[in-house]
């Protein structure tokens, strides 16, 4: 059970990734004809939001753990990554109840830092033989899923929403 919980907490993306999932498709049966609106939202609010808000901790408030874990040396850059975390988060939770737009950029914005650190990680596997489970674990794949996930579901609002909705504002 140790273990699990370890697994758990330490790949937090991947955590919330399934959490938000799970809670979106609890409320998408509660409430008929809304299963995408509602994995979406949920999507936003734990994959996104809650995800970079515990990355903005992890990379500001527990500096060390952070770097441990990725396999680097301590650096002023961990305050960067985590207040550009927090930013995300911000938008994320804003897009949790937000329009198309809002949405989009909740989503795009997040995807781009992601699938560049995913690179990092690549680059890191090969030149630095960096295989620690903060570079090479779950965090390498949800580096590259968690964005995915986001855009097809970007696709399916825009599919299924009526045409007065996908306004920006």
């Amino acid at each position: 059970m140790g273990d699990v919980l370890v697994f758990v907490i330490s790949n937090y993306s991947l955590s919330f990734l399934v959490l938000g999932l799970v809670v979106g498709v609890l409320v998408g049966l509660r409430r008929a004809g809304t299963m995408a609106e509602a994995l979406f939202a949920y999507y936003l609010l734990f994959a996104l939001g809650f995800s970079f808000l515990t990355n903005f901790v992890m990379h500001v408030f527990l500096q060390q753990t952070a770097s441990r874990f990725i396999g680097w040396a301590p650096s002023p850059f961990e305050t960067e990554v985590g207040f550009a975390s927090l930013g995300f988060a911000l938008v994320a939770f804003l897009a949790f109840k937000g329009s198309y737009g809002l949405r989009l950029g909740a989503v795009a914005g997040p995807a781009m830092f992601l699938w560049g650190a995913a690179g990092g990680h690549v680059y890191q596997m090969i030149a630095a033989h960096n295989f620690a489970p903060g570079n090479a674990g779950a965090v390498f794949y949800t580096d590259i899923i968690v964005p995915v996930v986001g855009f097809v579901f970007l696709a399916l609002q825009r599919k299924t929403a009526p045409a007065g909705q996908m306004s920006a504002a």
